[in-house]
Parts: C-alpha cells; sequence; structure tokens
C-alpha cells in the first residue's frame, strides 16, 4: 500500500480542494481540513485496546490499554474491561466515551492525554455510547436489556433511563439536536425520541430484528440504517412521520454505515463484511456508485472532518484502511489492534503537543494469523478466519460466507489436508438468513492448524451440521 512521502502530499492536497461549505455527521461541524491534531480511534473487543492514528499521515501512535486477553480477563480478581466495542465523542472533541460490552461499562478518555478520567458501570451487554448535539448527556444503548441508559458527561453519573423495544442496539441523533433515533437488534422496531422530553414520538418498522449501525445525513434530512442478519440498508425520512425511503440489498454482513459530504454531492458508505468491501451510494437517488474492495470484514466506518475521506475498520485484518472519496480507492492502510469494531474521526483531538502521551505500542494485540476457506469444488464466496494472539490461547474469529440460509453447520478440525478424515468440532453455528456468520471459538488454534515440522498439520473445515454431528464438508482452508 502506498506510503511514501509524495503520496501524502497528495493526499493533503486532495484534502485542500473539499470545499468548506460542506457539513459531515454527526454534530454537523463545519469542515474541519485533516492534520495532525486530529485523531482515529478504533475500539478493539479481542485485544482490548483502542488505537490512535494520525490520519495526517495515516500513522498508529499507539495503543491505550484498556484490559488484559485471554485468559487473564478470565479472573474472578480482573479489575480491567472486556470486548472493548463501542465508541462516541463529545462536541468539542476533548472526551471519548468507550464501551464495553463484556464488562458492561462506559469508559471516559481525555483525548489530550490519552487517560482514563473515569469508568461508569451500567447495564447487561452495552453496546454504544453517544453524547447529544449539545454535549449534555450522553445516551449508551443496552442492548442485554431494554433501555437506554442517559449520563452525565461531567458526573459520570446516570441520570435515567428511557425504556426501548428489548435489545436496543445504537442511537445517533439529528443534526439540530432534536430527534434520536434507536434502532433495535433484537426487535424489529426501531423508536424515534424527542430528547428533549426523553418521549417516544414515533417508530420505523426494521425489516428484520438485527440492526447494529445507524446514521444521520449531515444536512438532517436522511437516517439509514444496517440490517447485519439479512444484508440490507434502509433508508428513513428524519422528519415526521419517519418514512422509509428505500430498502437496499447490500450483502451478506453488512456492518456500518456513515456519509460524507463532497464537492460531488452527499454520499452514504456501507461496510459489507461477506464481500470485503464498502459500497457507496448517492443520497439523492440511493443510487450505487462505486463499490471499494479494502479487505477482510470490514466493520466500522467514519468520514474525516471535512469529507475528504472515509476511514474504514478491518476486523479480520486488524488494519484501518483510508478511502478518498475523490476516487472512492483506498490510498492507505495503517496496522492496528486486533478486531476493531467501532472507529471515530475526531477533528482537533489534540489542539496543543504531540499528543503522545501515555501510549503503549502494539506488542501482542498486533500479533493474527490469517487464513481461508474455500468451498470445496468450485464457485462459492471464500471465508476468512483471523486468529488473534492472547499470548498462549488464540481467539479465533471466521467470517463465514456462502453458505445455505437458516441452516446448521460446524466449524472443525480436518485430520488431512484436504479435510477429510475424523473432524474434531470448535464450534457449531447457524446461518442467518443471507447464509453468513461470525463464528468464534478460542484454544491454541494457531499450533494445531500450523502443526508440528515432524507431521502433517490439522486443517480447518467447515462442515454440515446433521443432529449435532458433522457431516458432508462445504469448505476447507486453503494451503
Amino acid at each position: 500500500m502506498i506510503r511514501s512521502a509524495i503520496v501524502s502530499a497528495a493526499l493533503l492536497a486532495t484534502t485542500a480542494i473539499v470545499p468548506a461549505s460542506a457539513q459531515q455527521a454527526p454534530w454537523a461541524s463545519r469542515d474541519v481540513p485533516v492534520s495532525h491534531h486530529d485523531r482515529v480511534y478504533a475500539a478493539e473487543q479481542f485485544s482490548n485496546t483502542l488505537s490512535v492514528t494520525d490520519p495526517a499521515d495515516n500513522r498508529l501512535l499507539g495503543v491505550i490499554k484498556l484490559g488484559d486477553p485471554q485468559p487473564a480477563n478470565f479472573s474472578p480478581l480482573y479489575k480491567g474491561q472486556v470486548l472493548v466495542h463501542g465508541l462516541g465523542y463529545s462536541p468539542d472533541g476533548k472526551t471519548l466515551a468507550v464501551v464495553s460490552i463484556g464488562s458492561n461499562s462506559v469508559t471516559w478518555i481525555d483525548t489530550a492525554t490519552n487517560t482514563v478520567k473515569h469508568t461508569t458501570y451500567i447495564g447487561r451487554s452495552p453496546h454504544e455510547a453517544f453524547f447529544t448535539p449539545d454535549g449534555k448527556e450522553v445516551w449508551v444503548t443496552v442492548r442485554g436489556e431494554d433501555y437506554i441508559s442517559v449520563l452525565d458527561p461531567v458526573s459520570f453519573e446516570e441520570k435515567t433511563r428511557l425504556k426501548t423495544p428489548g435489545g436496543p442496539g445504537m442511537t445517533i441523533f439529528s443534526p439540530d439536536g432534536r430527534y434520536g433515533y434507536v434502532c433495535s437488534s433484537f426487535n424489529p422496531d426501531l423508536v424515534v425520541f424527542d430528547v428533549a422530553s426523553h418521549q417516544i414520538v414515533g417508530h420505523v418498522a426494521q425489516p428484520s430484528p438485527f440492526c447494529p449501525n445507524i446514521a444521520a445525513s449531515p444536512d438532517g434530512k436522511q437516517v439509514w440504517f444496517t440490517l447485519k442478519d439479512v444484508g440490507k440498508t434502509v433508508a428513513f425520512d428524519a422528519r415526521p412521520p419517519f418514512a422509509v425511503l428505500k430498502v437496499i440489498d447490500t450483502g451478506p454482513i453488512t456492518n456500518h454505515v456513515n456519509f460524507a459530504r463532497t464537492r460531488k454531492g452527499s454520499f452514504a458508505y456501507v461496510s459489507v463484511g461477506g464481500l470485503n468491501e464498502v459500497k457507496v451510494f448517492r443520497t439523492e437517488t440511493f443510487a450505487q456508485v462505486a463499490t471499494v474492495p479494502v479487505g477482510k470484514l470490514p466493520h466500522g466506518v467514519w468520514p474525516s472532518g471535512d469529507g475528504s475521506r472515509i476511514y474504514v475498520g478491518l476486523e479480520n485484518d486488524d488494519k484501518l484502511a483510508a478511502i478518498d472519496t475523490a476516487t472512492n480507492t483506498v490510498i492507505g492502510e495503517v496496522p492496528i489492534g486486533q478486531a476493531p469494531q467501532a472507529i471515530a474521526y475526531v477533528p482537533n483531538a489534540v489542539s496543543e503537543g504531540g499528543g503522545m502521551a501515555n501510549l503503549q505500542p502494539l506488542g501482542t494485540a498486533g500479533q493474527t494469523t490469517h487464513l481461508v476457506l474455500a468451498t470445496v469444488g468450485t464457485g462459492g464466496t471464500p471465508t476468512s478466519v483471523s486468529l488473534f494472539d492472547q499470548g498462549l490461547i488464540q481467539i479465533l474469529e471466521a467470517s463465514v460466507t456462502g453458505l445455505q440460509p437458516k441452516h446448521p453447520y460446524v466449524l472443525a478440525f480436518g485430520a488431512k489436508p484436504d479435510g477429510s478424515g475424523a473432524l474434531e468440532p470448535l464450534a457449531t453455528f447457524m446461518t442467518n438468513p443471507a447464509g453468513s456468520a461470525i463464528v468464534n471459538a478460542s484454544g491454541p488454534i494457531r499450533q494445531v492448524v500450523q502443526g508440528d515440522v515432524s507431521q502433517a498439520p490439522r486443517v480447518l473445515v467447515i462442515a454440515e451440521a446433521v443432529n449435532g454431528v458433522p457431516g458432508k464438508i462445504i469448505q476447507v482452508q486453503r494451503p
């Protein structure tokens, strides 16, 4: 990937020609040209880190360690964070709110010093946290329950709870701060709150129950949300009666959506994990205008402060990809921590100094093995597998695609290079309606599949499950 000084100069030149009249999500801030004062943050759920990148030269500065890897975090005396996942930031760019699903927490981080200011513990399995546009409240969707925990960003305490359908996935606010749009991960019911009164004032029917992500367009006219289980993205009117405008088939494991306004117009960028692509749509017509190959399992998406770039977290590549919105091509990659989930681009996060205090090197968080499983025979969509090193063990994550919808399968070790022979199951799973799934397992897996030089190593396979027992092999690990 391009890393030369010439290209860095070209990127800054591209940034300079973007008009200063555009506004970017989520708070309708005026354009802020890319500079060394900006930061790109990524929440990394298997290394339990928050990576910090300087977008001016696409350089990882270091990570903020919020917790330990397995098996250290299994201890009953463990105090760190687990499954660092969600990420929001204050309108002034000075505070991050980082959600850890496994430890039910919101960690507040000072962007100038990279230090933890406080940790607030809330309900079961929170997912995302976002500041209201006036900065006075932080709404955290408590996905394991049925409410939003409203936090005070000064005292860090819970102010109130807002009842929602079970499993609220994420909240995003209209740029003017009037509405809060809350999609669901367990029910096909998106609700709209009046922010001032904390009352529900609208509903939008979701075509499926599993929405992981939602975004409001910078002009305040549209809201888009993704449906991971059926591979669709929905756009609706941001104003009453909140009518659905378009349902788009985007592809298996549709993850996140966000917007960029450029001199060419307003565009939605949708990460499609099962295709390793970001798809680009014009918001005025909903027409797809580009497909950008980005790497394995793209997840979080966020625009730069001027809309000249879109940053994408690659969950199974442990990287950030930078997309030039003028050409819709990848112009840079940055190695980061393990399995990035939500990301955020914060303009002017560090107004003075280098912003390097209290950062650590990647270390073990940068050690990952990548494998590919291909369909037996010809055709089919390959499955990407990452083995995230935790020291003595690895966490396996497979981005499974190309299988039958709603069908049981087994991820297993095969005894022979072609996958034949006795199979040793690692994990059973059911595909979603799009024929895809995210499958996890843990153990000394890298040692097994790489094997001892004195004997043939085993390989990973996916087989049909028949009464819980592995049946016909469908996919097998490539050499």
